[in-house]
């Protein structure tokens, strides 16, 4: 991939309405600290909602903004990412069923989570073309900005060795054309002798040793280009792995650190348990839902010593807590110095502290709606220009240009 490409990050989620702490730890700080480290493009899902919620479509749109109004308000910044949502980027839709004409069905059927949601979600008819046809979509949303790099969890890589297999397929069939390695040895003279020299010789060593870095320093190398037109410099990035050129960049997978926000029973934060904490929940809820958390069972009394490691509270605790909060909890839970009120108080006014700030900005958008809006419709905007540019492409090679 392109120097340029591997600086663009995808990533993006379903609508599910307002976000909670799970959210924040889990995936929204990453997007924070990515967005000023490379060129993000943050999208909301809806139309990977429609897998499951095709017959309930009527809460899709309140989620969405809802999911918006949340981003926004911890600190996504549309002047250092692309928001957009999916669904007004029509282009994503067309390079799936491009795509979908050369995909094998058994590469859809073999994919980790396609059984594993159908168990799941046993009380939901997922027998539709739609749902097993959700990761091809998941990759045309991956491969119409030629992102190099995708922030997932370790049960997502699956998906982006999908998609980076659909890359390969796809250039392998379109990325070849007639007396291409003639064009190619014509674009590596315009280089000059020096960069050329340079090329071949990076080339050899990654052709013959399978030597990473100089594919990386080849690529940097035509991309930094000048003299080169879009077209030669395709060509030169395709030479330098074989015969072809690299229309759509196989992605990589960054690794994102497991969420370690826990839900108030202990088992992971989720709606679906009933267990979350809104990151615009009112304070007097979030008070009432921790001074109301269970406890390590063996603290019946308040003079019972108990073990911070068998209680929910605990967790929050490794989260928001200074090390001398834990070990004061470590200590009076263990020698039952410190009831159990007590020892939730600190949490309490740490997540308080927490979404303070962030409830203050999201009162602003709910004030001013217009002004959300505006930002998604510009960075719909922003998005299409990138993803025509894509498609641009993928149909010329396609044989799909009509003059």
């Amino acid at each position: 991939m392109t120097s340029s490409t591997s600086q663009r990050v995808l990533s993006g989620m379903r609508p599910t309405g307002q976000l909670h702490l799970g959210h924040l730890h889990g995936v929204l700080k990453n997007w924070i600290t990515l967005q000023h480290e490379y060129k993000c493009y943050f999208f909301i899902a809806d139309w990977h909602a429609l897998t499951t919620e095709y017959d309930n479509t009527s809460v899709i749109v309140p989620s969405v903004w809802d999911m918006i109004i949340d981003w926004l308000a911890v600190g996504i910044n549309p002047g250092e990412a692309t928001l957009f949502i999916q669904s007004k980027v029509p282009e994503h839709a067309e390079l799936h069923l491009l795509l979908s004409m050369s995909t094998p069905l058994s590469w859809l059927e073999r994919v980790p989570t396609y059984k594993d949601q159908q168990q799941k979600l046993q009380d939901k008819d997922l027998s539709t073309y739609g749902f097993l046809g959700y990761p091809l979509l998941q990759s045309a949303d991956i491969l119409i900005y030629k992102a190099g790099l995708v922030p997932v969890g370790e049960d997502q890589v699956a998906h982006i060795e999908f998609t980076r297999e659909l890359a390969r397929r796809f250039n392998y069939l379109y990325g070849r054309e007639p007396d291409f390695e003639d064009k190619a040895k014509e674009a590596l003279r315009k280089m000059g002798k020096k960069n050329a020299k340079i090329y071949k010789e990076l080339r050899k060593k990654y052709q013959e040793q399978g030597d990473e870095e100089a594919l990386s320093t080849a690529q940097a190398l035509v991309d930094s280009q000048q003299n080169l037109n879009f077209g030669d410099k395709k060509r030169l990035l395709g030479y330098l792995e074989g015969d072809t050129r690299t229309i759509l960049p196989e992605p990589e997978a960054l690794l994102t650190p497991t969420s370690k926000m826990p839900g108030l029973d202990g088992q992971k934060m989720s709606k679906s348990y009933n267990n979350t904490i809104a990151l615009r929940e009112a304070p007097k809820s979030i008070e009432t839902k921790i001074r109301t958390m269970p406890t390590d069972p063996a603290r019946i009394r308040r003079t019972d010593p108990g073990n911070p490691d068998k209680c929910p509270v605990w967790q929050f605790h490794q989260i928001y807590s200074p090390e001398e909060i834990k070990t004061w909890v470590q200590q009076g839970c263990q020698q039952a110095t410190i009831g159990c009120i007590e020892c939730k108080q600190p949490i309490i006014e740490a997540i308080l502290t927490e979404l303070a700030p962030i409830q203050e900005r999201a009162k602003h958008y709910l004030e001013e709606p217009e002004s959300m809006r505006a930002i998604i419709n510009e960075g719909c905007e922003k998005a299409r220009m990138a993803a025509r540019e894509t498609l641009d492409e993928v149909r010329q090679v396609m044989g799909l240009i009509y003059r």
